[in-house]
Order: structure tokens, then C-alpha cells, then sequence
């Protein structure tokens, strides 16, 4: 009899447990109806990327029918009123590394849910809410919203699978737009590229980058180029040329230098700085040097320069063709005509050969070859 209790009650155990297993087991890789996805794109430092899951037309009609126009009770959840998931399964996710401005209007650097309210006449309202993690539009709560913005859609070409796209992307912004059916639902995202990137500098100044003479001098030199403080970029490109343990002198900070003390006005002292350079640089930093000159409209410096690197690097490609540079700058063709026929034949490749022997033709026709 006791063999038989114990039998039964290993059997008991077994089916609870087999119970228990099936009621809670769940199988979460299996293939989705509509395919999950993600697009990202990177604006200056700055990375925007949209993960969302991709419903097919598949012969229905989407707007104002599947995707009903306005807000609705779906039925569903404890919203009384839902906006749509701007896709389908979990609500669409977009993720910010910096702050933005989205149609004008500033977001911080974050994670949200998207959700966007699709009317009649053209317009949709686009809602970026701090819940991120809900299912769908089920459980939207207003209170969440953290910005929305109105915009105006767009007819397009017909698109299957729902999709998100990155469009007229530039320096500093770009279009976020949702294609589905033959609707766009666009929305502008713009970026402050570079106060992000010079907060970004200084706090790696501070960290184990700021260790390194290379980075102080790309410090200043993007700072100066980007309208950053100048007197900051001067202190960044001082710690580089000396005073630190890492700092050494050399062309390319002193140039970067002169650069900054000529946009402060200081012209005399970028002038004198730069003479100082000249002694550090290689061949092509200084004929690069004499082209920024006659660039700034200082004909007879740049000559001087390109003269000066023709007698510390005699007979070396492309003195020859920055002497000619120099001398068609200032109006002496004959001159630039003599040096540009050396510097043909010096020249190290065909690029370089047909585009000297095109400036031939110019200079013997009476034009600047600048």
C-alpha cells in the first residue's frame, strides 16, 4: 500500500510540473509577421537610430482604415484614446546620443516611444513619449509626452513594407521619414554639430585623450574652424607647442596658431609665427602654406614662401610648380612659364602631368593659374 501512495504521488508531481512548464514556457524567437528593424544615422558625433517592426500592405487599405485617422479607443489596454504605433507589434523606438531640435522644436538626448496621430488632411502630429517599452499604443498616456509636432505628409511612390528612411542629410541635419502605402510622414531633426563637439573636446581634454599632443592641436584647429572661443583655441594650441610634458613645436601647431591670431586681427604675429614655422615644415606643408597665402590675396608673401622652398628643397617636386603658382600670382607669366615646364617634367604622376600642362595652356594665353 505504501509503494502504491508513493507511486501516485511521483505521478502527481510529474504532471503538476508538466503543468507548469507548458503554462509558462514561451518561444520568443519564432518568425513575426512583420519584421523588426532598425536604421541609424550619424549627424556630426551625433547617432539617431529608429527600431520598429515593418507591416506589409498586402492589398488593404492603410489610411483611415488599418491605420484609423485621428485618436482611437483600441479597444485594448487602459488608453482611452491611442495614436498610432508608427508600425506595429511594441510601440516604434527612436534614440538620440545628443540633444536635437525636431521640426524646431528642442528634445534632449534620450530613448522614446514614437507614436504619431495620422489625420485626413495631410497632416500628422508626431509624439515622442518617455514610455518606451509598451506594447503598441495600448497603454499611451498624454502625461508621457515628452514633444510633439505637426507636419505635413506627402503623396509618394507606393512602399509595401513599411519603412524609415533618412533623408537630405547634411552637416548638421537631416529628415526622418516614415513611408508606407503612398504616404510619407516626414519630420526634421536638426543638430547643434559643433557646440556638441566642442563640449565633447573639453571633456576629453580632461580624460586620458588630453595626454596627447595630437589631440590638443585638433582641439584648436577644429575649434577655430567652427566658430568655437578663440582665446580657448589659443590656450588649446599653446598647451601643444610647449609648457607640457607632451608638447613639441612644429609646423602644424604653429600654423594652426597663425591661424587663430589672424582671426583675432593679430596679422603681424601670425606672420611671425608662420616665418618661424617654415623652418619645420616639410616640402608640402610649405607649398600648401603659399597657396593659403595667395588665397588671402598676399600675392608677394606667397611668392616669397614658394621661393623659400625651392631654395631648402632645390630641385624637388613640386617647388618648381609652387614657383609658378607664385609668379602667375603676381602677374610675371614669362617667369611662371619657365618654372611650370620644369615642373612638368618632375611631376611624379599622370594626374599631376595633365593638369600642369593644362595651366601651360593658360599661362601662355595671359591667365592666373590661381
Amino acid at each position: 500500500m505504501k509503494k502504491l501512495y508513493t507511486k501516485y504521488v511521483v505521478a502527481l508531481v510529474l504532471v503538476t510540473l508538466s503543468f507548469s512548464i507548458e503554462s509558462t514556457a514561451q518561444l520568443n524567437e519564432l518568425p513575426r509577421g512583420s519584421q523588426m528593424a532598425k536604421v541609424f544615422q550619424r549627424i556630426g558625433i551625433t547617432d539617431i537610430t529608429v527600431i520598429y517592426s515593418r507591416p506589409s500592405v498586402n492589398d488593404r487599405e492603410i489610411w483611415g482604415k488599418l491605420v484609423p485617422y485621428g485618436m482611437n479607443n483600441l479597444g485594448f489596454g487602459t488608453a482611452k484614446e491611442s495614436p498610432w504605433r508608427a508600425g506595429a507589434n511594441e510601440n516604434t523606438i527612436i534614440k538620440f546620443t545628443s540633444d536635437v531640435k525636431i521640426e524646431g522644436k528642442d528634445l534632449l538626448a534620450g530613448k522614446y516611444g514614437l507614436h504619431m496621430i495620422v489625420n485626413e488632411n495631410n497632416t500628422a502630429t508626431i509624439i515622442f513619449s518617455e514610455n518606451n517599452t509598451a506594447w503598441g499604443s495600448y497603454f499611451y498616456e498624454p502625461s508621457e509626452d515628452v514633444l510633439r509636432v505637426d507636419v505635413s505628409t506627402k503623396e509618394v511612390a507606393h512602399t509595401e513594407q513599411l519603412t524609415f528612411e533618412f533623408n537630405e542629410v547634411s552637416g548638421t541635419s537631416g529628415v526622418v521619414a516614415l513611408n508606407w502605402g503612398e504616404k510619407q510622414i516626414p519630420f526634421k531633426v536638426e543638430i547643434d554639430v559643433a557646440n556638441i563637439v566642442l563640449l565633447d573636446i573639453r571633456q576629453k581634454l580632461q580624460a586620458s585623450p588630453g595626454f596627447n599632443r595630437q589631440t590638443w592641436e585638433q582641439a584648436a584647429n577644429y575649434s577655430q574652424n567652427n566658430g568655437g572661443d578663440l582665446d580657448e583655441a589659443l590656450v588649446w594650441v599653446n598647451n601643444a607647442i610647449g609648457g607640457k610634458f607632451y608638447s613639441q613645436k612644429n609646423f602644424n601647431n604653429l600654423s594652426i596658431k597663425a591661424q587663430i591670431l589672424t582671426k583675432q586681427g593679430k596679422t603681424t604675429e601670425a606672420s611671425t609665427i608662420m616665418d618661424d614655422a617654415l623652418d619645420m615644415g616639410t616640402i608640402f606643408q610649405i607649398h600648401g602654406y603659399g597657396r593659403q597665402l595667395i588665397g588671402q590675396g598676399q600675392e608677394e608673401k606667397a611668392l616669397e614662401v614658394f621661393k623659400k622652398n625651392a631654395k631648402i628643397n632645390k630641385g624637388a617636386w613640386p617647388v618648381d610648380y609652387g614657383l609658378a603658382r607664385g609668379y602667375s600670382a603676381v602677374g610675371n607669366y614669362k617667369a611662371a612659364l619657365k618654372h611650370i615646364k620644369i615642373a612638368v617634367k618632375r611631376a611624379p604622376d599622370q594626374i599631376n602631368k595633365d593638369a600642369i600642362v593644362a595651366n601651360i595652356v593658360k599661362l601662355e594665353s595671359g591667365t592666373d593659374i590661381n
